[in-house]
Parts: structure tokens; C-alpha cells; sequence
């Protein structure tokens, strides 16, 4: 008789020739399966688990002292002296800052952010990618702190001697450093959808007879929307939730905010005071706590009903 195929004499010695032996190899990968299966459920509802205990614990730590205040003269009074021998506890002022602040920062950042994202995906060459992704990279990694000084060493003299201001310390500087904040998130994440998306949509487009910048903008960024839009609410996020690099630049006045006017953020108001606070003034700085957490919540809530809405319309 010939000599067997290769293959067929791999398929013989890999295969195992006793019954026995496959059934335990089965019951094996069943198992390491099933394993694997509950881990992922567990990490699952870790996660699930965590965002409940924070959403407890805010809501059980922040609502006695608006039940105490009261939640008009709380969140639409414009007078806040914690420290004062009458305290006031309004925090408009910083719901207004952390809005205008967060808004101007979105009104700059997102579209540089997704220009850049256009150009590292569709129009740059690899070197020069290679640099400006490199240089976002660092950006990312820049510690707040740093960003913080360096807008109070060059930003804020700079904005006073431009403006013939007496303090540099305003509104307008924390926009533009949050601006430069969040533009890593936004780069990155955008720039991954993009580049996800298949490239027939966009021969299709220019063989259609689109330019190639009214592909990118008609075909590409439709497409990639949904990690477009996942891009911009972690900018949002890390805009509203920023802390230090705006006490550093903004002031930390309680003021109603104006564009040149010294102002605190919900962040920077509990971050400035809690080192020292106790009693009704603690529980108040939980409650902007629980404020700045529900101002997130509502933002992600509204970009994915906004998402759901343009997918349901698309089909």
C-alpha cells in the first residue's frame, strides 16, 4: 500500500483515537467556556454594581442639604457665602460657569478635534501622521496640573495685556484650556471611527462624482457618527469634570459668569472648600456633587437618545 497523505497522518496523531479521550476534551472546552462565560457576567455586573453604589451613595450624601437650603434658593440662588455669619448656599453662578465654560470649550475643541481626526484618517501621509498622533498622544497624558500652569503662566498675562484687563484670571481663559483638554479625546476616538468606516462608501461617493472633501464630510463622518458622537461626550465629560487646570486660570470668584469675569465651576467649588468645611456646608458641597453627577447624566442620556434618533431616522 502507499504511504498516507501528510495531512491525513497530522489529522490521525492530533485526533485523539480513544472515545473517551474526545468526550473529556468536549466536557473540557464546555467547561472552560461556561467558565469564561460567568467571569464575563460577574465583571458585567461589577460595573453595573459600581455606577449604583455611586448613584446611592450622591443621592443619599447630596439631598439633605437641598431638602435643608431648599431647592430654589439652592439651585437658583446667586449668592454663595458658606463661610459668612448668614451663609448663603446659591449655586447658579457655578451651574452657569461650568455650562458657559463647558460650552465654549465644545464650541472650539470639537471642530479642531474632528478636523484633526479627518486629516490623520483620509489625508495624511503616514509620517506626518505618525507625528501629529504622537503629539496627541503626549497631550492626553499631560497631567492637569500642567495645563493649569502653564494657562496661568502664558494665558492669563496674556488675556490681561490683550483685553487691558486688571486680572487675567476669567472665564475666557478656562475655555480656552479646557479647550486644548479635551481635544486628545475627541482626536483619538474620532479618528477610529473614520477610519473604520469601509472604504467601498467612499469609492461609491467618488465614483458618483463627489469631491473628495464632500465624501469625507457627507459619506465618512455620517458613517462613523455613533464613535463620533462616543468622542465628543468624553470630551464633554472631561470638560465638565475637570477640577484643577480651571482653578489655576478661572479665578474661583463666586461671580454670575461673563466672559472676562473671574467665576467658579461646580468642580472648583467643592474642590476649594472641602479641606475646611463641616456641617450644612459639607452637605452642600455633596449636593453640587450630586449636581455635576446628574448634569453628566442628563448630557449622556440626551447624545444617545440624539444617536438612537438619527439611527431609527436613517433606517
Amino acid at each position: 500500500m502507499g504511504r498516507q497523505p501528510a495531512t491525513m497522518r497530522l489529522f490521525q496523531r492530533n485526533f485523539p483515537k480513544n472515545t473517551t479521550e474526545r468526550v473529556k476534551n468536549v466536557k473540557l472546552r464546555d467547561a472552560i467556556e461556561k467558565f469564561m462565560n460567568g467571569l464575563f457576567f460577574v465583571c458585567g455586573m461589577v460595573s453595573i454594581a459600581m455606577v449604583a453604589l455611586i448613584t446611592i451613595y450622591m443621592i443619599v450624601s447630596g439631598l439633605p442639604a437641598i431638602i435643608k437650603i431648599g431647592p430654589i434658593d439652592f439651585l437658583f440662588g446667586t449668592v454663595w457665602a458658606s463661610t459668612a455669619a448668614d451663609p448663603q448656599y446659591g449655586i447658579l453662578p457655578f451651574i452657569l460657569a461650568s455650562v458657559y465654560g463647558t460650552f465654549g470649550a465644545c464650541l472650539i475643541g470639537v471642530p479642531v478635534g474632528l478636523m484633526t481626526a479627518i486629516f490623520l484618517s483620509k489625508i495624511a501621509g503616514k509620517k506626518t501622521a505618525g507625528v501629529v498622533r504622537t503629539a496627541v498622544e503626549l497631550l492626553s497624558g499631560i497631567p492637569s496640573v500642567v495645563y493649569g500652569l502653564v494657562g496661568a503662566i502664558i494665558l492669563v498675562p496674556l488675556i490681561m495685556s490683550a483685553f487691558s484687563l486688571k486680572n487675567g484670571t476669567c472665564l475666557l481663559a478656562a475655555i480656552i484650556v479646557l479647550s486644548i483638554m479635551i481635544l486628545p479625546s475627541i482626536i483619538s476616538v474620532s479618528e477610529t471611527s473614520l477610519s473604520a468606516v469601509p472604504k467601498e462608501y467612499e469609492e461609491g461617493s467618488l465614483a458618483l462624482g463627489a469631491t473628495e472633501m464632500e465624501t469625507y464630510f457627507k459619506v465618512s463622518l455620517p458613517a462613523a457618527r455613533s464613535g463620533v458622537a462616543a468622542g465628543i461626550v468624553l470630551g464633554i465629560g472631561r470638560a465638565v469634570g475637570e477640577a484643577m487646570a480651571v482653578m489655576m486660570v478661572a479665578g474661583n470668584v463666586a461671580n454670575m459668569p461673563g466672559l472676562f469675569t473671574s467665576v467658579t465651576f461646580l468642580t472648583t467649588a467643592i474642590a476649594k472648600e472641602m479641606s475646611y468645611s463641616s456641617g450644612l456646608q459639607r452637605q452642600a458641597l455633596y449636593s453640587i456633587g450630586l449636581i455635576l453627577f446628574l448634569f453628566i447624566m442628563i448630557i449622556n442620556t440626551v447624545m444617545g437618545r440624539l444617536l438612537k434618533k438619527g439611527d431609527d431616522d436613517k433606517k
